[in-house]
């Protein structure tokens, strides 16, 4: 995998890590969309705190801003959940060739 990817992979599996970016994300996904202030009205956090996670989940490419005349509202990208999920299956299959050729060496040895 390229330095690029591994850094892209890496944002989005920080930005998923913390529960209240998670919930961000299904909000969004539920609606489609929302400004940061109808977020806050679902989550237990405030306005500012749900700002910041946006800014997180907007650098590692999870949501687009649009602006919606004084509203920015934000969307759930997929292009960077694809990639992290396509790059965790390849991880999981690589895995799972190893452990099925341990565990034919071990039965060679029984």
């Amino acid at each position: 995998m390229s330095p690029d990817k591994v850094g892209k992979v890496d944002a989005v599996i920080g930005a998923l890590a913390d529960p209240t970016r998670r919930a961000v994300l299904d909000v969004l996904s539920e609606r489609g969309s929302a400004s940061a202030s109808t977020l806050a009205e679902r989550l237990p956090v405030s306005r500012q705190a749900v700002a910041k996670h946006l800014a997180v989940l907007e650098e590692a490419e999870l949501v687009a801003p649009q602006r919606a005349g004084r509203e920015v509202r934000y969307t759930v990208r997929a292009e960077a959940l694809d990639a992290t999920a396509r790059w965790m299956a390849g991880l999981a299959a690589d895995w799972d060739r190893r452990l099925a050729a341990v565990k034919r060496a071990a039965e060679d040895q029984s």
